[in-house]
Formats: C-alpha cells, sequence, structure tokens
C-alpha cells in the first residue's frame, strides 16, 4: 500500500527540481505552490506564489490564491490588496469579486458585500458561489425577499448545493414562510449542511 505522505514529497522534490531547470517558469513555480498548499506547507505556498508574481505580475492566478491563503489567515487588508491587484489586471474577474465579497461580509459591511457578489454574478452569471454569497449578504441586510432570489438562483445552477439550501431557509424564514424554510433546512440537512443548531431550533420550533 502506498503512503500519500510519500507520494507527495516525491511530487514535491519533482518540482523543486523542475523549478531549478526552468527558474522564469510562472506555470512551473505554480504547480509547485498549489502542491505545498496541499501539503500544508503555507509560508512556502506564499513563497512560490510571490515567485510567480516576480515573474509575472499580470499572474491573476496567484494573486487569487495568494488573497485565499491571507483571508484564511484574518488578513483582510493584504486579501484585499490582492484581489484589487487582480482585478487592475481583469476588471471582469468574477472571483476576485465574490472574494471581496468575503472580506466586506467579514468586515460586517453588507452594503458593499452584496456591491461585490452582484458584480461577480454580472462577470459570471453560472458562479453558483456567488449567488449563495449574496443569499447571505441580502441577509444581513435584511433583504430577505432578494436573498430568496439570490439563493433560488443558485440552486438553479447546482440544485445539490447544501449551502445554498441553508441560505434560502434562512431567507425564508425571515420572510414568514415557515414551512418553505422547513422544507429547504431539511434539504440542506439532508445534503450534509451542518445547519447552526439555534436556526435549526427556531425552525423546528415554529418561532
Amino acid at each position: 500500500m502506498t503512503n500519500p505522505q510519500e507520494d507527495l514529497s516525491k511530487i514535491i522534490a519533482e518540482l523543486e527540481q523542475k523549478c531549478v531547470e526552468l527558474p522564469g517558469n510562472v506555470v512551473a513555480h505554480h504547480h509547485l505552490a498549489m502542491v505545498y498548499r496541499k501539503a500544508g506547507m503555507i509560508d512556502k505556498t506564499i513563497s512560490e506564489l510571490n515567485r510567480c508574481l516576480e515573474i509575472d505580475p499580470h499572474s491573476v492566478e496567484a494573486r487569487i490564491n495568494l488573497s485565499s491563503i491571507y483571508f484564511e489567515r484574518g488578513d483582510l487588508d493584504a486579501a484585499l490588496k490582492e484581489n484589487l491587484a487582480a482585478l487592475k489586471v481583469n476588471s471582469e474577474l468574477a472571483q476576485a469579486h465574490n472574494n471581496i465579497g468575503l472580506i466586506r461580509q467579514q468586515q460586517g459591511m453588507a452594503d458593499e458585500a452584496i456591491a461585490a457578489y452582484t458584480k461577480a454574478t454580472t462577470c459570471d452569471p453560472k458562479m453558483h458561489m456567488a449567488w449563495t454569497n449574496l443569499a447571505t449578504a441580502r441577509v444581513m441586510a435584511g433583504e430577505f425577499e432578494l436573498a430568496a432570489q439570490a439563493a433560488r438562483e443558485a440552486l438553479k445552477l447546482e440544485p445539490d448545493f447544501a449551502m445554498a439550501h441553508n441560505n434560502l431557509a434562512v431567507a425564508l424564514y425571515y420572510s414568514g414562510d415557515l414551512d418553505g424554510a422547513r422544507q429547504s433546512l431539511n434539504k440542506a440537512r439532508e445534503l450534509g449542511y451542518q445547519a447552526d443548531p439555534r436556526f435549526v431550533q427556531m425552525v423546528e420550533g415554529g418561532k
């Protein structure tokens, strides 16, 4: 039986050698960065992604991946900076707009999050994650009917997306549709979503 960790170490060694042989190849360095990330070697991931940007400052893939690492670390300013830089290269990059929405949402800036998510869905109407996130932001803003619309758009694209069912449940609950909220919440939980226990109690208790 093969050891996944040993296999990963072998892949890393091969990619590191390739980067030595092709020091100016952004694809090689980006590939190595992603394998480092898979291995949990985050500092090395950041280093390689920055190397990608040294080679090609217009590498939006490197900036998007850097932004997600910074976001996970709670460095929202650095995450925002990378996404804004990516948008300077491609102003219609849906992933960057979606990421900015996540940052603004984390900062409690509902209106700004809505604007960013809306832009993401405009750039890529099939981006179900952006629609799902838009539903969350609209709930934050108290726009429950619009939140339900956004969640339904996500479910048109991904009918079994558990988070979208949960977000629809939240929107319906606060819109006063308790039966609809129960149905959507049950679907989300059937699909494996770990709903907020307090919300489950509210819906099941009919309060």
